[in-house]
């Protein structure tokens, strides 16, 4: 499936993609086509809140509605930016979505992403809305899971601490974010709770 942001009458590659009256609009040649426009889902939250448990449930729940993916998958190579907030990486995923969302299906992107980090890039135009729900925990729940993780997953204490400090920033503003994010607190919840709350959040935003 071509890349949204090539252009099938010239060939051209948008740096930055132009949609005018819901339709891409070649800053080139001026060829415009239709596309689907739809909403994405992002999963999100700190490392061992419970994501790559809630994803595969989702799929198995969803599977005919929806395309859950785990966004660790493309975090490799040249996608490795310094810069903060990782802008090729999300880049990435976003013109990777979009092309996804051809099928007509939207995406549900599990991975610690926030609206700052999406909101601002140009591929964001090839979305109808970015959805946020971030699974949080408690700290000290969390920091015990992270710490019985296997230590060839590199969980010392620094990045213990910078994902706790995370943890807190998010709980604290996630209303206040652009679009607001909902929190799920996986503290104390079973996995299914969180499953069925993850479901309610999709499929009230996406009836089909």
């Amino acid at each position: 499936m071509l890349d949204l942001a090539i252009c099938p009458g010239c060939g051209e590659r948008a740096e930055v993609p132009v949609v005018e009256r819901g339709r891409l609009v070649c800053s080139w040649c001026g060829h415009t086509r239709s596309f689907h426009r739809l909403p994405l889902f992002a999963l999100t939250g700190p490392s061992a809140a419970g994501k790559s448990t809630v994803g595969p449930a989702l799929a198995r729940r969803l599977g005919d509605r929806v395309v859950v993916v785990e966004q660790d998958v493309l975090w490799t190579g040249g996608l490795r930016d310094d810069v903060d907030g990782h802008p090729v990486f999300r880049s990435t995923w976003l013109r990777m979505a979009a092309m996804i969302h051809q099928s007509g299906r939207p995406v549900v992107l599990c991975g610690t992403v926030v609206p700052p980090e999406f909101e601002p890039l140009p591929e964001r135009v090839f979305f109808s809305d970015i959805h946020y729900l971030a699974l949080t925990a408690a700290p000290d729940v969390l920091a015990r899971r992270l710490r019985a993780r296997p230590e060839w997953r590199g969980w010392d204490e620094a990045r213990i601490a910078e994902m706790l400090e995370f943890n807190e920033w998010l709980r604290a503003r996630a209303a206040t974010l652009a679009p607001p994010v909902e929190l799920f607190d996986t503290t104390d919840a079973p996995l299914d709770a969180a499953v069925d709350r993850a479901v309610e959040w999709i499929t009230g935003l996406w009836g089909h």
